[in-house]
């Protein structure tokens, strides 16, 4: 399959290759997650279930044991409180979180400008992700890239600058062990590399000026930020000052998870269904 480069390639992919998901949506109340459902639902790659039981609570479980036992490929959030919906999915016995996995946050962004989608990781989820949740991230994050086309991905592990610090940022230290690990094929074929700043990780210019080398050439397809206020200031500065289109979901779970913000446009609402789409049309990680 060809790569993906922006949202409008992924709308028509999934329409030519006939994707066809069912979603259950939780608590559509809102006109923005209804527009964005039925648009989705009209283009033709999501058949929509709606769960609208007076308490929310009720209505995700009710959700999530339809995905539970096979009638469902993605849930959605409504206008539900992300608290409650969480309680739900992260129930032991009768939630969403597989043994092992680790719940982690994802976003996919047009950026003018940028040649193709920029993936990035966590700007919801995990405050600080430990080593081994950032391990996750990474093989989350590059499986999502070939399922959009991308046959070897190109991770960067980001911070302020090039330079390891385990003194005063000791995850930069955790970083060489994942370079590692993806020499090894932990990750599958992919090319991960750090520490790298945005700027190298994205700019052919920026690379040479500073007489770096690097796999990632200034052409990263993913990047796996230090902690959540790195990752959510990026999320929201490309949206709200470079007008980036965006797409958001969970991983970790048993199906993609769309839990849009109250404040997302419908837009964005869609561009997420259509991510969770590809993700639940791709071979499980």
């Amino acid at each position: 399959m060809k790569d993906i480069k922006n949202f409008e390639q992924l709308i028509g992919n999934l329409s030519a290759r006939g994707v066809r998901k069912r979603i259950a949506v939780v608590c559509p109340r809102d006109k923005s997650t209804r527009k964005a459902v039925e648009k989705a639902a009209e283009v033709g790659f999501v058949d929509p279930v709606f769960f609208e039981e007076a308490d929310p609570l009720e209505a995700a479980r009710k959700a999530i044991g339809l995905i539970r036992e096979g009638g469902a490929d993605i849930l959605m959030k409504g206008l539900i409180n992300s608290d409650i919906l969480l309680r739900a999915i992260l129930d032991k016995e009768e939630g969403l979180l597989e043994p092992g996995r680790v719940l982690t946050h994802v976003g996919c962004a047009s950026i003018p400008d940028y040649p193709k989608l920029l993936f990035y990781t966590d700007a919801a989820v995990i405050p600080y992700p430990t080593q081994e949740q950032r391990v996750e991230q990474v093989r989350y994050l590059a499986a999502l890239c070939r399922a959009f086309g991308i046959g070897r991905p190109r991770i960067s592990l980001i911070h302020c600058s090039e330079k390891v610090d385990g003194r005063h940022f000791p995850f930069t230290a955790g970083y060489a062990d994942i370079i590692r690990e993806a020499e090894q094929g932990e990750f599958g074929e992919c090319l991960v590399d750090g520490p790298l700043d945005l700027k190298t990780s994205c700019s052919h210019e920026s690379l040479a000026v500073k007489e770096l080398s690097s796999p990632i050439g200034g052409e990263a397809d993913g990047l796996v930020f230090p902690d959540i206020e790195a990752a959510n200031l990026f999320h929201k500065a490309i949206t709200l000052f470079a007008r980036s289109s965006v797409a958001c979901m969970l991983q970790g779970t048993l199906v993609p998870v769309v839990m849009p913000s109250r404040a997302d446009c419908p837009d964005a609402k869609f561009y997420s269904i259509a991510l969770a789409a590809m993700r639940a049309d791709a071979p499980k990680i």
